[in-house]
This record gives C-alpha cells, structure tokens and sequence, in this order.
C-alpha cells in the first residue's frame, strides 16, 4: 500500500479520490507524488511533437520520472534523487487534453468526468510502469485502469 500525493491545480477530478483508489495499487515506503495538468490541443499537439515526434492532438501524455517499478516494492532509498519539494517521490507528470477528451467522451458516450478520470488514471498506470505495446500488456492495464475506476464509482454510463 501507498500513499499518493497529487498535484493537480484544475478541479476536474477530486484529487483526494484519486489519490485513495490508488493507494492499493503500489507498494511503497515512502509517500509518491505526480502532477497532472490539464491542457488545449494546441499545447498539446506541441508537447506531443516534442515528446514523441508525432505532430498531432493527442488525449493522454505520461512522463514517468522512475523506470522498472511496475509491481515491486518502491523503496525510496532506491530513488534518493527523485523527490518532489516535501520530499515525496516523484513518479512523474501526466498531461491531458480538455478538447481531446470532450470529443472522447461524445465519441463513446459517457461523461466528460469519466473520461478525465479515465485518462488521469491510465496516465498513472503508465507512470507506474504498465503499458500496452502488446495485448498481454494492454489487457494487464485495462485491468489495472477498470480496477481504479470502479474503486472511484466511475463506470461506462
């Protein structure tokens, strides 16, 4: 069990929830942190660019801050140097894309709350080292993501 500090100056998800329904999902000694930024397609077709070399709007951007932590214990004295300014560790940031998540939500038909939720708890799952580059991973995720978002009371309406 962790406790998770999050960052995130925009009210479009309860932090605090957040924080609780990932709180079974990692091991850890030390309380993590991560941002989460709310942004416009233009910032973000920008940031996705220069992330990824791919010049268009996307959804969801992780940076994770700590590699091969996917289901092991996070020691913080594995990471002296990766600690945000209380002196949590740093998992890392996740942008998201207001226009791009509207468009989602009309697109299958659920709420934009849902699909902020949705797209702030799959930008965690990639901080903490889940993927979905191959269907073994991705089923693993969704997983992971469905688990959290139920834990939130946020379901396909």
């Amino acid at each position: 069990m962790a406790r998770f500090i999050l960052d995130c100056e925009d009210e479009e998800i309860d932090k605090e929830a957040l924080a609780a329904a990932l709180s079974d999902e990692a091991n850890s000694d030390t309380a993590l942190s991560a941002e989460i930024v709310f942004t416009d397609g233009a910032a973000m077709q920008k940031l996705n660019a220069e992330a990824r070399g791919v010049d268009a709007v996307t959804d969801v951007l992780s940076f994770p801050n700590l590699d091969e932590i996917k289901n092991r214990e996070i020691k913080g004295e594995d990471f002296p140097f990766d600690r945000d300014e209380a002196g949590n560790l740093f998992l890392g940031s996740i942008i998201i894309c207001r226009e791009r998540a509207a468009e989602q939500a009309t697109e299958f038909g659920h709420s934009l709350k849902r699909e902020y939720y949705y797209l702030a708890v799959h930008g965690m799952c990639h901080l903490l080292g889940y993927d979905h580059v191959n269907e073994d991973e991705k089923r693993e995720m969704r997983e992971k993501e469905e688990k959290i978002l139920q834990k939130l009371g946020v379901t396909r309406e």
